[in-house]
C-alpha cells in the first residue's frame, strides 16, 4: 500500500449528499477483484451518457460535460470534497479501489458510512471528517478559484487552504500509523513474521502429529 505523508493537489467536488457505493462504482464492474483498472469507471453513471460495461474502452464514450471530473479545471485532482454520508450503501471494497485508481488519495466530508470509511484506510485513502460548515466553505472557495489546491499533512493532522488557513482534523492513531508507513492488513501481519515462524516451529515440535495431518490433507 502507498504511504500517505503530505498530499498537495487540486480538489474536485462531489456536491451531493448520500453518494452510495453503487454511484461510486456500479455493480456491473464488481466481477474483477484485481484492485486496479476501475478508475475509468469511477462515478460511471454520472460521468458518461451511456451505460458502461466491464472491459470497455472508455476513451470514445459520450461524456456528461456538466460532471466535474469531465471539466478541465478539475483534471488531475487528488482530493475529493464531498457531502454528508459519503460511501453509504453496500460494503463493496471496489469503491475505494476505484477512487484510488482514479487518483484520489484524500476525501473530505462531514460524515462517511462506517464500512466505506474503514475500507478507505485499508486501501491508502485518507477520509477526513470536518464540520459541515467548514466543508461548505471549502466548496465555496473551490468553486470561486480555478485550480484550487489543498495541502494535507497527516503527521500534523492539518488541512491547509490556498489562503494559508490551517484546519485541524482527527484521525485514529493506529490508522494514522498504518497510512504513514503504507501498511495494509497483510503488511501488518508480515511485521510479525519472525514471531509467527517461531510459534509454528514451537508447535511443530510439541504436536508433530498435527502437522502430519495437515500435510497429508494437502
Amino acid at each position: 500500500m502507498k504511504s500517505f505523508t503530505v498530499l498537495k493537489g487540486i480538489a474536485a467536488p462531489m456536491d451531493r449528499a448520500n453518494v452510495d457505493t453503487d454511484l461510486i462504482i456500479p455493480k456491473q464492474f464488481l466481477k474483477s477483484i484485481k484492485r486496479s483498472g476501475f478508475g475509468p469507471n469511477l462515478f460511471d453513471e454520472m460521468r458518461y451518457l451511456d451505460q458502461g460495461e466491464p472491459g470497455q474502452d472508455c476513451s470514445g464514450r459520450p461524456i456528461n460535460k456538466d460532471f466535474p471530473l469531465n471539466q478541465s479545471r478539475y483534471q488531475g485532482a487528488c482530493v475529493l470534497l464531498a457531502r454528508e454520508n459519503f460511501g453509504c450503501g453496500s460494503s463493496r471494497e471496489h469503491a475505494p479501489w476505484a477512487l484510488d485508481d482514479y487518483g484520489f488519495r484524500c476525501i473530505i466530508a462531514p460524515s462517511f458510512a462506517d464500512i466505506f470509511y474503514n475500507n478507505c484506510f485499508k486501501n491508502g485513502i485518507l477520509p477526513i471528517v470536518l464540520d459541515e460548515a467548514v466543508v461548505d466553505r471549502l466548496f465555496q472557495e473551490m468553486y470561486a478559484t480555478e485550480g484550487y489546491e489543498l495541502s494535507i499533512d497527516l503527521a500534523k493532522q492539518v488541512v491547509q487552504t490556498p489562503s494559508g488557513e490551517s484546519i485541524g482534523f482527527e484521525v485514529d492513531a493506529f490508522r494514522k500509523h498504518c497510512l504513514i508507513n503504507g501498511l495494509d492488513d497483510i503488511a501488518l501481519t508480515l511485521e510479525s513474521a519472525d514471531a509467527i515462524t517461531a510459534f509454528e516451529q514451537k508447535w511443530r515440535k510439541q504436536s508433530p502429529w498435527l502437522f502430519d495431518v495437515i500435510g497429508n490433507a494437502s
